[in-house]
């Protein structure tokens, strides 16, 4: 056996106990056991509990004061897996990792051991593993115990498999590569009434339908169409029953852009037109719009780094400078309000079966054929940050 063969059996190992035991956001304590003691056996000494369950371990060779980070995401998803043909699946009905966070993990517990075996830089390299990414809490709440206080870095890169790209392909860009996130929630009181006798009452349900209506124009009408951003109303909940016109609709959803600007317009277009056909009609409306992810925002000169980096393990060819930007969101982007970084996209794959099937899909599946191009693309971007 190849020593080769032997690290990517190691990777796909990783990978699938990670897979078989996921834990939703602030609850990996077995996933923080399971690579606190992978990084032990590495020689590295690992702090544990920091912003919740997140951890840090940190190698230094050489007298360099250099130092970069490199995080991975822990947190698995509230679906159910429908994969019984699956041999690595949940162990825990309800929970999966649908997004390809135990592929990160073990990417970077990869670069971990191709590093400390290899010790060929100068420098610090901190291995980062950030709990609930999902809900864009981890990364704030890392950072609020002190993660680059504690660990300082210059810079910090991360990664997010991408199904609908060719496997093994990276992509990235500088500037805006994900979008913020902001969340709302609009509560209409209207005159809950018999089915039958509407005029008694004042139907939320058909004023919360023309509130979902109207807010498809702010887009359309309020934006410059060259700028990106998305409104999407995803819940609508009433408290009536087939025979009676409901008093209480609540209606939840996101929004997505880049710009603080084009959030705030949003913000104030969004509870503009809610109240006023509230108004509108006789009925109260109470607005909430709150904000969960900031924007991921690539630096230029990591960037730079990252491409060649890229460069160096796949090819040119397989890499993607200046890729569109995507309206998803990712809580990397808080990480790179504070310090300089990147953030790439690693291709899964582009037919279902073979990496391809979607994110937040019952039947996805991390592509075990990217973990080591995604381990040799973190040990090198980290060597390659260090040297410049």
């Amino acid at each position: 056996m190849s020593n080769d063969t032997a690290f990517e059996q190691q990777l796909v190992r990783w990978r699938h106990h990670l897979h078989q035991h996921p834990e939703v956001g602030f609850e990996e304590v077995q996933t923080a056991d399971y690579i606190a003691n992978a990084l032990t056996e590495m020689g590295l000494q690992v702090h544990r509990g920091i912003g919740g369950t997140g951890l840090v371990a940190s190698l230094t060779l050489g007298d360099s004061p250099a130092t970069v980070g490199l995080r991975a995401d822990m947190d698995a998803l509230h679906i159910h897996e429908n994969a019984p043909d699956r041999a690595h699946a949940s162990v825990t009905a309800g929970k999966m990792h649908a997004c390809g966070h135990d592929g990160h993990m073990s990417m970077v517990l990869g670069a971990a051991k191709l590093l400390t075996e290899r010790r060929h830089f100068n420098g610090t390299v901190r291995f980062i593993f950030q709990p609930a990414e999902e809900h864009g809490c981890g990364a704030k709440a890392m950072i609020a115990d002190g993660l680059f206080e504690r660990f300082p870095v210059d810079a910090i890169y991360g990664a997010h498999n991408m199904p609908g790209l060719p496997a093994g392909s990276i992509a990235t860009r500088s500037g805006g590569i994900m979008a913020s996130e902001d969340n709302f929630v609009i509560r209409i009181t209207g005159t809950g009434t018999h089915a039958a006798r509407p005029h008694m009452g004042i139907d939320p349900i058909v004023i919360a339908a023309e509130v979902v209506l109207a807010l498809q124009t702010i887009i359309s009408r309020n934006l410059d169409p060259s700028v990106p951003a998305v409104i999407s109303c995803t819940e609508f909940i009433t408290d009536g029953i087939r025979n009676a016109i409901p008093t209480h609709v609540v209606i939840k959803g996101d929004t997505r852009s880049y710009a603080p600007e084009v959030q705030a317009m949003l913000a104030k277009r969004l509870r503009e037109i809610s109240e006023g056909i509230c108004r509108l009609h006789g009925a109260s409306c109470e607005f909430e719009y709150t904000h969960e992810f900031a924007p991921t925002v690539n630096w230029a000169h990591c960037t730079a780094i990252a491409i060649d980096a890229a460069t160096a393990v796949v090819g040119a060819e397989r890499v993607n400078p200046e890729v569109q930007p995507m309206m998803i969101s990712e809580d990397f982007g808080a990480f790179l309000q504070v310090v300089p970084g990147n953030f790439v996209f690693i291709g899964n794959g582009e037919q279902a079966g073979a990496g391809g099937t979607p994110l937040h899909n019952a039947r996805y599946d991390f592509n075990d054929q990217v973990l080591e191009t995604g381990a040799q693309y973190f040990a090198q971007v980290a060597v390659a940050a260090l040297a410049s």
